[in-house]
């Protein structure tokens, strides 16, 4: 399909083709503290930290971490929710050519092994109850050589920083340790306090690697996709070019979402650096009534979140009296976002809601819908700028697909990744000719606007039909209800599969499974409608809040086998 079909819908000053600055990941950092050096980079807590500050403290962890010998191409794992070390850590690491490799804090010992061996990780920069709970069981079968330990209180002012350990060492599991000294361990304040801002000079190409980010490993052990300097910092470039109406040096990012996580990375850390913005940091994006005092206390203007947060603030008791009239954009990925949740949001805080979609594998973000134009609900979109899109044939991926019909989204453009570390095979099965197979099954329109309807390795055969669990769950959330939904395929002997769903109630609000069977059928082909529905209080959920659907089906076959 012709670009300039799609092109057509973008917003006013949104350009067709992006003029790409090649700086690295790191010279971001350095351009707005130049240019913004006064003004707030980080807010946590009740303490704000300046540009000036800001590039300070990464410049003396910089020659701290290049004296325990990290330099061009060193792996170096970050372990924590979103705190000032985290961003600290991530632009120190890349300041030295290293490659940054994070870490999702609720990894299990086996998860933390296998990626940081995988990696070959010889530096880790980890919170002090994430290297007590489950590091310092499994060390000895870990790579890593220097641990430097980071504490939550400490970037917090007085008297937060003297009154927040008592409360963090009451929580359950404890979010805070004492860690004793010995050899291999080093303190990250006292680290970044003692060493000077001398980091060495050190050339870096737009296409040196930059992060390894492992994808969730749903069907085996996970991967590290290689995102280099280039595929970060164009893909920041596209989207700061797709709000086009940011306003730089003035613009306050929530940090809800993990930076360890693509999304999180890309949308709130390195776009919030790029533009000289303030980020306030919530390390727990759970957490729905600090995320809402965040925004009102320091007047948030652009918020990145997944649709459970927006569906979680819609429902917060009282939140129609606070004030949320400073957002004014807003970014929605990582799932569908229910329609109600999306008009409702923007009732209450008179922004814009751009819904979108992305993978590990591309920076992350390959769609959006305009924030001012034509947005199609159940759509994630149109490509940004520089980005292409095709629907091809899922049986050889060759032969591209005409409009409307569902097949596999493939996707070209700059922040598509390098590959999958020491994976050849993989790779060449991801990325063909420059295209990569995202695995999502979908279609697109006359217009170019994609519609998402499932993942080839969740579709459901029901008697040799096709079923898309993304479709029946977006009918069942139709219903004025439900809050989630997630469907499944389960074995069947007649069938070989047959649909289950998974169906949470919106409090106050009562269904029975033959309703909602019934509004089922109204909406959907008899083969599609799930001939089991089971009503859940919550549903597993991953540290984004994604509903996790592996989960549930491990749960389904565990019962059905015992």
């Amino acid at each position: 399909m012709d670009p300039a079909i799609w092109r057509k819908f973008y917003d006013p000053g949104v350009p067709a083709h992006v003029e790409f600055e090649d700086v690295t990941i790191p010279g971001w950092l350095d351009r707005s503290a130049a240019r913004y050096a006064d003004r707030t980079a980080l807010i946590f807590g009740n303490s704000k930290i300046s540009y000036r500050r800001l590039k300070d403290q990464v410049d003396r962890l910089a020659t701290a971490l290049a004296r325990l010998g990290v330099g061009r191409e060193t792996r170096v794992a970050t372990m924590m929710p979103n705190l000032p070390q985290t961003v600290i850590g991530y632009y120190a690491i890349q300041k030295l050519g290293a490659v940054a490799t994070p870490t999702n804090p609720l990894y299990t010992p086996r998860e933390i092994e296998h990626q940081w061996n995988d990696a070959e990780c010889s530096v880790a920069i980890v919170a002090d109850f994430i290297f007590q709970q489950k590091l310092a069981p499994i060390r000895d079968r870990l790579p890593v050589k220097n641990y430097i330990i980071a504490s939550i209180p400490e970037y917090l002012s007085f008297p937060l920083n003297l009154l927040a350990p008592l409360k963090l060492k009451k929580q359950n599991p404890p979010l805070m340790a004492r860690i004793a000294p010995q050899e291999g361990i080093h303190f990250f304040k006292r680290l970044v306090k003692e060493t000077p801002a001398s980091p060495p000079e050190i050339q870096i190409g737009m296409d040196d690697l930059s992060t390894l980010l492992y994808t969730g490993g749903t069907t085996g052990l996970s991967k590290g996709a290689m995102l280099t300097h280039r595929n970060l910092s164009y893909n920041v470039q596209q989207i700061r070019a797709w709000f086009a109406q940011a306003d730089e040096g003035h613009e306050v990012l929530l940090g809800a979402l993990p930076f360890f996580h693509s999304y999180g990375l890309t949308v709130v850390m390195n776009l919030g650096i790029r533009l000289g913005a303030a980020i306030v940091l919530i390390p727990n994006p759970r957490d729905t009534a600090q995320v809402i005092n965040s925004i009102v206390k320091h007047r948030v203007t652009i918020f990145a979140a997944v649709p459970t947060m927006f569906q979680a603030i819609t429902q917060y008791p009282g939140i129609e009296r606070m004030d949320l009239s400073s957002i004014k954009l807003c970014n929605s990925g990582a799932a569908p976002l229910p329609v109600e949740v999306l008009q409702r949001f923007e009732e209450l805080t008179g922004s814009k809601i751009s819904e979108g979609f992305g993978l590990t594998e591309t920076s992350p973000v390959t769609h959006c819908n305009p924030l001012y134009g034509v947005r199609k609900v159940g759509s994630i979109g149109i490509p940004l700028p520089d980005t292409e899109q095709k629907i091809v044939d899922l049986e050889e991926g060759t032969r591209e697909l005409p409009p409307n019909t569902e097949g596999e989204l493939v996707i070209r453009g700059p922040q598509v990744m390098k590959g999958y570390w020491k994976k050849p095979e993989e790779t060449a099965q991801m990325i063909r000719n420059g295209w990569l197979y995202t695995g999502d099954l979908a279609r697109v329109d006359e217009d170019g606007y994609c519609y998402i309807v499932g993942r080839k390795k969740d579709m459901i055969i029901c008697s040799g039909y096709n079923v898309y669990p993304d479709e029946i769950d977006r009918v069942l959330m139709a219903h004025p209800a439900v809050l989630e939904a997630a469907t499944i395929g389960i074995p069947d002997p007649k069938r070989g599969e047959t649909v289950k769903s998974f169906v949470v109630l919106k409090p106050g609000y009562n269904a029975t499974e033959g309703e909602l069977k019934a509004h089922c059928r109204e909406h959907l082909a008899a083969y599609k409608v799930p001939e089991f529905i089971e009503f859940r209080t919550e549903l597993p959920k991953s540290t984004i809040l994604k509903i996790l659907r592996r989960e549930l089906r491990e749960q389904e076959l565990a019962k059905r086998a015992s």
